[in-house]
């Protein structure tokens, strides 16, 4: 996973070339925070147990959508240093297991804003850290990492196997790369 050049060198533009970002369907997002530090909390006995900060997070997370009316949120799971979520950018393809449809086409408004992922992003990383600051007094410090990790999700099959990732991650944060102590193990 490539997070974002933290050395001042030039960055390297990780995004498909040519794709619209604000294309209805689902994305997969990983946000880390800036050098990966531990904000959100801990994980224990493979339960994500969030920290005050976890808390202000996730309500700015959960909070995306009065902002943002066409996204919709699917399975995501903020860890002790990252976020990782599926979003789904309606008006588009959305998701509804219960009935059985797959993916479905969504009603829209021909004049609702189209905010694509990139934008959605940076709103949250922007809120959340605002918050955050204020919280800790550190107002205008950096908070997260400069990039994202993102995949769009072509079918049900990537849709499904990214959600069984991401309800698995606490229960897997004792091998996980984004885990500092697995990172320490390896070098």
């Amino acid at each position: 996973m490539h997070t974002g050049n933290l050395s001042g060198s030039r960055r390297r533009n990780i995004r498909l070339k040519g794709f619209d970002y604000g294309r209805p369907g689902g994305y997969f997002v990983t946000i880390c925070t800036r050098n990966r530090v531990y904000e959100f909390g801990d994980v224990i006995n493979g339960t994500m147990r969030y920290s005050e900060i976890g808390r202000l997070t996730q309500a700015v997370w959960e909070g995306l959508p009065r902002h943002y009316p066409h996204v919709k949120m699917d399975v995501w799971i903020l860890m002790p240093n990252h976020l990782h979520a599926i979003l789904i950018l309606a008006h588009a393809l959305v998701h509804v297991p219960r009935v059985g449809a797959g993916l479905k086409p969504a009603p829209t408004s021909k004049n609702a804003p189209r905010h694509g992922l990139p934008e959605i992003v940076r709103a949250f990383k922007t809120f959340s850290a605002r918050r955050i600051n204020a919280f800790r007094d550190t107002v205008g410090r950096p908070f997260w990492q400069r990039n994202y990790f993102e995949h769009v999700i072509r079918n049900d099959v990537d849709l499904n196997r990214i959600r069984q990732y991401i309800v698995d991650n606490p229960a897997e944060w004792v091998e996980d790369p984004e885990n500092p102590a697995v990172r320490a193990r390896r070098s």
